[in-house]
């Protein structure tokens, strides 16, 4: 949730927007210390509306809001406000009774509602700067209900909120990016326009937005550019190149190039800087000079003809390189003997793995899924709630299991359709063994074991704990390998190479988890997974409908990482995946 979310008009209005609002309200709630309930009947509605999509805009217009489970006349007359007026005067209010140093607090890896509402109330603490002050003096050490553990996460916290300020996640400067490239691309003076920079290469951390576009008329693009409705404020404005920031925050970068120049131009402003040094030096070697206008051979000032970016690799003898592999790590050297892989396409996924049900802290049924998974076409659907360990995620007993198993029969009974797989994401625990025994391990068709818990042991440790649950016959992938959620938590500490070279031995998957938070293995360890023949598991972690749809997230990190269509197991039609892991 981005704090704080500006409302607009209400014709601009989405689900989004709308569910950010209540995520804001279950906040703020908390931070004044209201009821419990309100807060949680918030959480709950935000939930509710981001499932439900833009549907909750037509539900609200035939007036039957109420009809939906979970959404009261209350909660209904708050949508109805955002929707026709564009603000919620209770929101407001809220927000006036906030210090803005307390809403950055709330930034803060390390604390929630209730440690920032504690350290303002009680103690006075109203910005990230006076808290470091009383850390940094170990003013909080002495306190009950701090110590001298929580001062130090608060420090380290705040150090991470300092590093990765200006960084935005993948998925959102997507989104941000692919809604200005649609404006500016239906300009009658634009004949191309596309995403260049680390977005193009699908970096998982950006820190703006680089649009290249190709022009007769720079000047009017230039002039439209820097007055497009969701222009906050204006950086630079020149006749091919301006700057400026969006309403969401983000920088965005604009150049114009006549279409000549255009594959160049996109080329060197897609990067990487290394990439791009490389690649001259290249071109050298033979003679030519490359840069952003053109490739010239000897000292001609004429620029030979590309149609696109790859007749300037062909000019160069190389294969076409793909964006996300151009990091200088070894992609030119592979091109030039025609040794790069035929990356994975997001059409090649035929199974959406790692998704949790209301069994445990989904919010839809596995019939809903089941719907949704075959809307979206896959073959099969691998259901993997949380174990009994996970309490503060509802996590299933046997009991549970049990019940789950036999609703998961009784939708599989029809034919054809999306087959529902039995899985659990088991709880990897302090020991390295995982919280149901092998009698009930080896009633689910996979296991996905994971850490949840106990973050802060030694790199030692860790690392024998997550090696002990791949060596369990039971367990099948190792889930979120890292733990890292970009942006708010930094990785545990692991020996990844030992990991995957364990995972290898044991001939066990590892997950590349699709959630944008996560993205997790990172696709510099994928690519020594890949070395390793260790196969990779692109899993969704959904919590809901709209979650199953964050699989491309998976695949574009899966790219990065140089993966082929055959080193994913959920690539695999629904008949090898069952005869790979000998479920009937």
């Amino acid at each position: 949730m981005n704090l704080i979310i500006e409302l607009e008009a209400s014709e601009n209005m989405d689900s989004l927007r709308i569910s950010e609002i209540f995520h804001e309200m279950a906040v703020f709630s908390e931070l004044l210390e209201e009821s419990p309930f309100k807060s949680r009947a918030y959480e709950k509605a935000a939930r509710i509306i981001e499932n439900l999509g833009d549907e909750i805009l037509e539900i609200a217009q035939r007036g039957e809001l109420t009809k939906v489970d979970g959404i009261g006349e209350k909660i209904a007359s708050k949508i109805k406000e955002i929707i026709e007026t564009g603000e919620l005067e209770s929101r407001n209010k809220m927000l006036l009774s906030i210090p803005d140093g307390v809403l950055e607090m709330l930034k803060i890896p390390s604390l929630g509602p209730k440690r920032v509402r504690g350290l303002w109330k009680d103690y006075g603490i109203s910005s990230v700067a006076s808290l470091k002050l009383v850390c940094d003096r170990h003013g909080l050490a002495k306190i009950p209900g701090y110590g001298a553990k929580m001062e130090r996460n608060i420090l380290a916290g705040i150090a991470m909120l300092r590093k990765n300020a200006g960084k935005w996640l993948l998925s959102e400067a997507w989104e941000f990016a692919s809604d200005i490239a649609k404006s500016i691309g239906s300009w009658d003076e634009v004949e191309s326009v596309k995403v260049a920079g680390s977005l193009r290469r699908r970096k998982e951390l950006v820190k703006d937005v680089d649009l290249v576009v190709a022009t007769q008329n720079p000047k009017a693009v230039m002039k439209k550019f820097v007055s497009l409705p969701f222009v906050e404020r204006v950086i630079q404005h020149g006749d091919t190149k301006s700057e400026v920031i969006l309403d969401s925050g983000i920088q965005c970068d604009l150049r114009a190039v006549s279409p000549s120049e255009y594959p160049f131009a996109l080329h060197h402003f897609t990067g990487s800087k290394e990439h791009n040094l490389k690649m001259r030096s290249i071109a050298k070697d033979s003679g030519m000079k490359l840069n952003e206008y053109g490739i010239f051979k000897g000292s001609s000032k004429k620029a030979l003809p590309c149609k696109d970016e790859a007749e300037i690799f062909k000019t160069l003898s190389l294969d076409y390189i793909p964006p996300e592999l151009r990091e200088d790590m070894g992609e030119i050297e592979a091109a030039s003997h025609g040794a790069l892989p035929k990356l994975i396409e997001e059409d090649d996924l035929k199974g959406v793995l790692h998704v949790h049900s209301n069994y445990s802290d989904g919010v839809n049924s596995i019939s809903e899924l089941k719907y949704e998974s075959e809307r979206l076409g896959y073959e099969y659907l691998l259901i993997c709630d949380h174990s009994k360990s996970l309490a503060i995620a509802n996590g299933m007993d046997e009991k549970d299991v049990v019940r789950q198993h036999q609703e998961i029969d009784r939708l599989n009974m029809g034919k054809g359709g999306c087959r529902v797989l039995k899985g659990i994401e088991a709880d990897i625990l302090g020991d390295g063994s995982v919280d149901f025994d092998g009698d009930m391990l080896s009633a689910f068709d996979i296991v996905i074991a994971s850490v949840h818990s106990k973050f802060k042991m030694d790199k030692t440790e860790m690392t024998d704990r997550i090696i002990r649950a791949i060596e369990n016959h039971d367990v099948d992938i190792i889930g979120h390998p890292s733990g890292r959620l970009l942006l708010s938590r930094e990785p545990y500490q692991i020996d990844t190479r030992k990991i995957i070279d364990a995972a290898s031995a044991n001939g066990k998957a590892i997950e590349i988890n699709s959630h944008p938070q996560r993205l997790d293995l990172d696709w510099r360890w994928i690519m020594y997974a890949r070395k390793k023949k260790v196969k990779l598991a692109i899993g969704v972690d959904a919590h809901d409908t709209f979650g199953l749809s964050l699989a491309k997230y998976g695949i574009w990190i899966a790219r990065k990482g140089w993966l082929e269509k055959d080193d994913v197991i959920n690539s695999m039609a629904i008949k090898d995946f069952l005869k790979r892991y000998s479920i009937k």
